[in-house]
Order: C-alpha cells, then sequence, then structure tokens
C-alpha cells in the first residue's frame, strides 16, 4: 500500500452531502476485484450525460461540462473536497479503489460514512474531517479560484496557498498505518518475527502436531 505523509495537491470542491457509494461507482461497474480500472467511471453518473456501460472509455461518453471534476481548472485535482456523511451506502471497497484510481489522494469533509472510512484506511486513502466552518471556508476558497493545499499527515495539519492553516485529528493506529504504508497484510508482516518465535516455540512444546503421521 503506498504510505501517505504530506502531500501538494489542488482541491476538488463536490458541494454535495450524503454522497453513497453508488453514487461513487455505480453498481454496474463491479465485476472486478483487481482495484484497478474504475477510475473512468468515478462519479459516473454525474461526470458523463450517457448511461455507463462497462468497456467505454471517456473519449466515448457525453461529458457533462457542469460537474465540477469536468471543469479545467479541476483536472489532475487529487484532494476532494466534500460535505456531511460522504461515503455512506453500501460497503463496496470498490468506492475507495476509484477515488485512487482517478488520482485523489486525500478527501476532506464534516464527516464519513465508517465502513467507508475502515476501507479508505486499508487502501491508503487519508480522510481529513474538519468542523463544518472549516469546510465552508475551504468551499469560499475554492470558489474564487483554484485551490491548492498541502495536507501533512505527521503534522495533523492542511496549509492552503494563502497561508491559512487547518489543524486535524487522526487516531494513532491509523495514522501510524498511513505514515508506513501498511494494509491488514502488511500489519501482519510488520509482525513476522514474533509470528516465527510463536511458530519455533509451538514446534517446541507440541512437536507431536508437526510429525507427518505413518503410511500404511
Amino acid at each position: 500500500m503506498r504510505a501517505f505523509t504530506t502531500h501538494r495537491g489542488v482541491v476538488a470542491p463536490l458541494d454535495r452531502a450524503n454522497v453513497d457509494t453508488d453514487q461513487i461507482i455505480p453498481k454496474q461497474f463491479l465485476k472486478s476485484i483487481r482495484k484497478t480500472g474504475f477510475g473512468d467511471n468515478l462519479f459516473d453518473a454525474w461526470r458523463y450525460l450517457d448511461e455507463g456501460v462497462i468497456g467505454k472509455t471517456p473519449n466515448e461518453r457525453l461529458i457533462n461540462r457542469e460537474f465540477v471534476l469536468n471543469a479545467p481548472e479541476y483536472q489532475g485535482a487529487t484532494v476532494l473536497l466534500a460535505r456531511d456523511n460522504f461515503g455512506c451506502g453500501s460497503s463496496r471497497e470498490h468506492a475507495v479503489w476509484a477515488l485512487l484510481e482517478y488520482g485523489f489522494r486525500c478527501v476532506i469533509a464534516p464527516s464519513f460514512a465508517d465502513i467507508f472510512a475502515t476501507n479508505s484506511v486499508n487502501n491508503g486513502l487519508l480522510l481529513v474531517t474538519l468542523p463544518d466552518a472549516a469546510v465552508d471556508e475551504l468551499f469560499g476558497a475554492a470558489a474564487r479560484g483554484a485551490l491548492t493545499v498541502e495536507v501533512d499527515l505527521a503534522a495533523g495539519r492542511i496549509v492552503t496557498a494563502k497561508d491559512g492553516a487547518f489543524g486535524f485529528e487522526t487516531d494513532s493506529e491509523t495514522r501510524r498505518r498511513l505514515l508506513r504504508g501498511l494494509d491488514d497484510i502488511g500489519l501482519t508482516l510488520d509482525c513476522v518475527e514474533a509470528i516465527r518465535d510463536f511458530e519455533r516455540a509451538h514446534r517446541a512444546r507440541q512437536p507431536w502436531i508437526f510429525t507427518a503421521p505413518e503410511t500404511t
């Protein structure tokens, strides 16, 4: 998993609350568990005017020019700004995969759905929870022109290009995992020496378990 330390990027303001996982990545695209191939269909029903089907590339689609991610100033945006309860709905991990593959490294909102938050940690997507007033301030700044921010996970701080700063809190375990790039497998491998010590002690205590049965 890709570690998150400090990231600098353009903010895309998605001024919507209760954005659910079906809106993030519609159900018809959930036919793979490879973690790739979902970025083109992120927010599909909002980004395009035609119906999304598997196999069509963005160049073959009717683009919705009114949707924020299609605006020229937000091309290449890597920080998503949203409203309350982002990631609600079903527990599909594909929603996080789609956001990451599109290019987002961080989502800022007043609150997130619990399962979506867990899936984000497991895949290296940083979720930053800020008070409504701070989120309003960032939306206002984004409305005045392209907004670039620097997100420092270790310091728990977001700094704007105009030297505005917003502090945020992340629990210690989530911060440790993201800073080191540890998914669930990585967490296990991080304890590999302890696992090997246990296996050696277990073999010494109960050697008969590890003895091959006799054959006749």
